[in-house]
């Protein structure tokens, strides 16, 4: 086999790849022969069947698959030799073949590029530690207790007011005819909740158990079912009780029906759990802050090909903040070459950043398991209550989306082991100064965090 390289600009590389007709011939001769012991054609006894008949039968298939493992194997070897690793499937053209001919093709691909060792060491960070006191807890504490709050009917003689919760049975109608939906029964009606159209609940306080009352109110323009959006509809509503919201008392006796022995270990497991969200923030706040400090660092040249595929999977999101005025303040006014240009760097730094990564989980054999799998996929699974076993199934069958959620296990796991050899200082926070306003916020606008996200990520694998 000859190969010539035509073409080594920067991660670019081209190569001409000759094949002798001799070697495809070769193995065209070995294939027929090993068919000839084994097929079976009528009239003649399986292996004695004439060469003649066999290639004459069979000889165009094999040799459809000799030239695709001759050239499947021409491009093995040239990466190995020239010890190269295409960042994306190569192309190849087959330039020429004839019968007894060579076979001569072209292979040309960007190739992932030389990244070296990094001295994580010299990369300093602060690390927040949160302090917090029992008021946190405190406050957490009680809502939980308003989370678990009951409805107890009052007994008194005495009108609604807002907060209290209504049973009521009613019907609505538009232009004398009942609608759709527009029917419920002992339905459980929170004063104030704003779980009804705009103008329903507050025209039931003052009402009282055996009490009919007509509700009349227009169905907002913007509401979700088209039929009824902008039309006016007259509910008849019968109040068959009266309730008041009971917030359980934060005793030994809530904290057993919490599944704790008592208040003391509740309170205790609450304690954990705001330290762990804290730390998780912590984490965040951290991550973010090594990417940039490795972005900085670091300088290496990037596949094209990988910052335009990046790149196609961020400009959506722009696109149609662009077309819904929903920009942030920063992009707003600027031209589409600008943000083109300023999105294409965010998705050079993403491309960048994630070979970094690769590359140090590679050199130190970072390895998501099975059982970071199946932790991921429970996690996945709690989110859907009652569908449980649905997101089990669907994970099962679809390789793509446990793809999805291996890739940023594996980011994570790159990113603890980094962080492992930074340099780190304790700086002591409170919880407000770790939630402070910025790109470090836990909660930016919502459009604030798309591009944060864009701009902080890094799809190592």
């Amino acid at each position: 086999m000859q190969v010539t390289q035509t073409n080594a600009d920067g991660l670019k590389h081209a190569f001409k790849i000759v094949v002798p007709a001799g070697d495809i011939g070769n193995k065209v001769e070995s294939r027929l022969k090993e068919v000839a012991t084994r097929v079976s054609i009528a009239g003649f006894r399986p292996g004695k069947v004439p060469m003649s008949i066999v290639r004459k039968r069979y000889a165009a298939s094999i040799m459809g698959e000799v030239l695709e493992d001759a050239v499947q194997g021409g491009v093995r070897s040239t990466l190995e030799q020239k010890k190269l690793t295409p960042a994306a499937q190569p192309k190849i053209e087959v330039v020429s073949f004839d019968e007894g001919k060579d076979l001569e093709f072209t292979m040309e691909f960007e190739a992932l590029p030389e990244i070296g060792e990094t001295d994580f060491a010299v990369v300093q960070l602060v690390k927040p530690v949160v302090e917090f006191d029992d008021s946190e807890v405190e406050e957490a504490l009680v809502r939980i207790a308003q989370s678990r709050k009951v409805s107890e009917v009052v007994e008194e003689a005495r009108k609604a007011e807002t907060g209290n919760i209504l049973e009521i049975d009613f019907v609505g109608r538009i232009d004398g005819e009942e609608f759709p939906g527009g029917k419920g029964e002992s339905y459980d009606l929170e004063l104030g909740s704003g779980s009804f159209i705009p103008g329903f609940e507050e025209q039931l306080v003052g009402a009282k158990p055996g009490d009919s009352v007509t509700v009349t109110v227009t169905f907002p323009e913007s509401y979700h079912a088209k039929d009824l959006a902008g039309k006016e509809a007259a509910f008849d509503v019968n109040v068959k009780a009266l309730k008041q919201a009971k917030v359980p008392e934060l005793d030994d006796t809530f904290a057993k029906s919490a599944g704790f022995d008592d208040m003391v270990a509740l309170r205790n497991a609450v304690r954990e759990q705001i330290r762990s969200d804290y730390d998780n923030l912590a984490r965040g706040r951290m991550k973010r802050e090594l990417l940039d400090k490795l972005s900085e660092m670091v300088s290496f040249p990037v596949p094209q090909g990988m910052i335009n595929a990046e790149f196609s999977g961020i400009w959506p999101e722009i696109e149609a903040a662009m077309k819904n005025d929903a920009l942030e303040e920063e992009d707003k006014g600027k031209s589409e070459d600008d943000l083109r240009a300023e999105y294409t760097a965010i998705a050079e730094r993403r491309v960048r950043l994630g070979l970094l990564l690769a590359d140090t989980g590679r050199r130190n054999e970072v390895q998501v398991t099975q059982e970071d799998l199946n932790h991921a996929v429970m996690r996945e699974a709690m989110r859907y209550p009652g569908q449980e076993r649905a997101v089990f199934q669907y994970f099962q069958s679809n390789k793509q989306a446990l793809d999805q959620l291996r890739a940023p296990i594996y980011e994570d796991k790159v990113v603890d082991l980094i962080l492992g050899k930074v340099t780190c200082t304790d700086q002591k926070m409170s919880p407000a100064e770790l939630m402070e306003t910025g790109e470090d916020s836990p909660a930016p606008k919502k459009v604030a965090k798309k591009k944060a996200s864009k701009k902080s990520g890094a799809a190592a694998e």
